[in-house]
């Protein structure tokens, strides 16, 4: 019968060339004839329906056990879906996948793969994208996932995030400029983003525990070894992130060549010499042997 299917397969998908089709026939062939099989043979052995329960009883305990990855990544599904912990669309990292969910199924969940940023490049696994944009994987992850590991979703009951930019600079620049610089830069493109994420925060607080947050921009200070950090923290929308920084960072940039601010780095201060000792010798004479050899002297 198998035989005949594929015949039949052939004939029909004659000088069409999709090999996914191909393959899903030939995969649906194979179970339906599997199946075939497996009631041909319990018809033929198992005639008294009492040896039948036992067979059915030692063939299901040994399912359960062989697939209990299975059942519980199905057992998943059903918390994800009555415990609100994602849907599809949403933007999570689950079982060390970032990005978002673009479909949901009873064993696996299907994400579209986004690269990391920065801070975190040396994660597992490695990304070629330097921050958080698609990376053009399609990555499926069990289930069972969020019964082991935690799931971080970034969009779901608060689709914003709080962001940071940090800059360098050297003790002798004028930080109060730069720091209104920070500023005007943040506000220009999050004014709107921090009014439409005050209503966001204050529908959290009323479901969750959630102490109140400032949304506006702000800047804080770091005193390091080399220089002073600078970091504004700032609130931005769960996608764009990326778009948002690199139009601030441009801003920045233009008003610090406009006042003449640089950038500071890492600078070596060397505080002293060990003792050098230097020794001249004097040149090697030569003389003459008795059989009129030179011979070094010196």
């Amino acid at each position: 019968m198998r035989w005949v299917s594929y015949k039949v397969v052939r004939l029909v998908l004659h000088g069409r060339r999709n090999e996914r089709t191909r393959f899903w026939s030939r995969q649906g062939i194979n179970l339906a004839t599997a199946v075939l099989v497996l009631l041909g043979l319990l018809s033929i052995w198992f005639d008294d329906p009492t040896r039948l329960a036992t067979a059915v009883g030692l063939v299901t305990a040994g399912l359960a056990f062989a697939l209990q990855r299975v059942i519980t990544a199905v057992a998943g599904y059903f918390v994800i879906l009555r415990g609100d912990t994602f849907s599809v669309g949403d933007r999570i990292t689950m079982g060390g996948v970032r990005g978002d969910v673009i479909a949901l199924g009873f064993i696996k969940t299907t994400i579209m793969e986004m690269g990391q940023p920065p801070s975190v490049q040396g994660a597992d696994p490695a990304m070629w994208v330097r921050s958080r944009q698609y990376t053009g994987r399609v990555v499926t992850v069990t289930n069972d996932k969020i019964f082991d590991e935690a799931v971080y979703n970034y969009s779901r009951d608060f689709p914003y995030l709080w962001e940071e930019m940090s800059v360098p600079i050297t003790y002798t620049t004028d930080r109060a400029r730069v720091e209104r610089i920070l500023l005007e830069a943040a506000e220009r493109y999050t004014v709107k983003i921090s009014e439409m994420s005050q209503g966001a925060l204050e529908s959290m607080q009323q479901r969750y525990f959630v102490q109140p947050a400032d949304l506006k921009p702000r800047v804080y200070y770091r005193i390091t070894d080399n220089w002073l950090e600078l970091s504004v923290r700032f609130v931005t929308k769960e996608h764009g992130a990326r778009d948002l920084k690199d139009l601030m960072s441009r801003d920045i940039l233009q008003a610090f060549d406009e006042v003449g601010i640089g950038i500071a780095s890492a600078t070596y201060d060397i505080v002293g010499f060990p003792p050098i000792r230097i020794e001249e010798r004097a040149p090697a004479t030569r003389i003459s042997g008795p059989d009129g050899a030179a011979k070094p002297q010196g």
